[in-house]
C-alpha cells in the first residue's frame, strides 16, 4: 500500500485500513472467524487476488490472524486480532453515516440475517439496557441489553414489526407510518434518537 508521506493519525490508519475492500473485510469477521472462501462468497465480486492481497496487509498490520479449526474441521479460518477489534466504533460510525445516504433497500440487496446485522452495525452500543424485538419482514431479531440475539426475545419491552422500507424510514427520517409496536412508545422515540444523534454533529465554523 502506498502511504500518504504525512505525520497525521489519519493518514496513517488510511493506509492500513483505506484500500478498496479492506473494511469490507473486516466487516465480515466481525461475526466470527471465516475461511477463505466464505469471505469470498459474502463479497460477491472481490477478486480472489484481491481478497488475498488485503488479508496478507491485514495480518502484516495486526488486524487479521489465521489458525487451523481442530478436526473434523481443520479449516483454515481468518480472525479478527483485538487490535482488529479496535475498528468496531469506526465501523458502526460508517454504518450509520452511510445510512442516511444510502436510501430505503431494494428487496433484492437484503440477504438472510441482515436485520442482525443492521441493529448490531446501527444500534448494539447505543442501547445498552432494555430488550427491544424487532420483526421487519421475514426478519426476527432482538436488542437485549445492547447486544443483539436472533428472534424475538421473551420477554420484551417492546415489539417493532413492519417492512424494510418502512424500517429505513423509521431508524432515519423518524417516520413511523406503517409501523406496528406492541409495548412503551417511549423507549421507540428513546431508540430513534439514539441513532439520529450518533453520528458526528457537524463543527460550527470559526467567527
Amino acid at each position: 500500500m502506498k502511504g500518504y508521506d504525512q505525520y497525521c493519525p489519519i493518514a496513517h490508519s488510511l493506509g492500513i485500513v483505506g484500500e478498496r475492500w479492506t473494511l469490507l473485510v473486516v466487516r465480515e469477521l466481525f461475526y466470527g472467524p471465516k475461511r477463505y472462501t466464505d469471505l469470498a462468497d459474502s463479497l460477491p465480486g472481490i477478486g480472489t487476488n484481491i481478497l488475498a492481497t488485503r488479508l496478507k496487509e491485514l495480518e502484516t498490520n495486526g488486524l487479521v490472524t489465521k489458525r487451523r479449526l481442530p478436526p473434523p474441521a481443520a479449516s483454515m479460518v481468518y480472525e479478527l486480532t483485538d487490535r482488529g477489534r479496535m475498528l468496531r466504533p469506526v465501523l458502526h460510525e460508517l454504518a450509520r453515516f452511510g445510512a442516511r445516504l444510502i436510501g430505503p433497500p431494494p428487496e433484492a440487496a437484503l440477504q438472510e440475517g441482515w436485520l442482525q446485522h443492521a441493529l448490531d452495525l446501527g444500534f448494539a452500543p447505543l442501547v445498552p439496557i432494555g430488550r427491544i424485538a424487532f420483526r421487519i419482514g421475514s426478519e426476527e431479531a432482538s436488542l437485549v441489553d445492547g447486544c443483539v440475539v436472533a428472534g424475538i426475545s421473551d420477554p420484551h419491552d417492546l415489539l417493532v414489526e413492519t417492512d424494510a422500507t418502512s424500517f429505513y424510514h423509521l431508524v432515519v427520517d423518524g417516520r413511523d407510518d406503517n409501523v406496528r409496536i406492541e409495548g412503551d412508545p417511549a423507549i421507540l422515540e428513546q431508540l430513534v434518537q439514539a441513532f439520529s444523534t450518533s453520528a458526528l454533529e457537524p463543527v460550527p465554523a470559526r467567527a
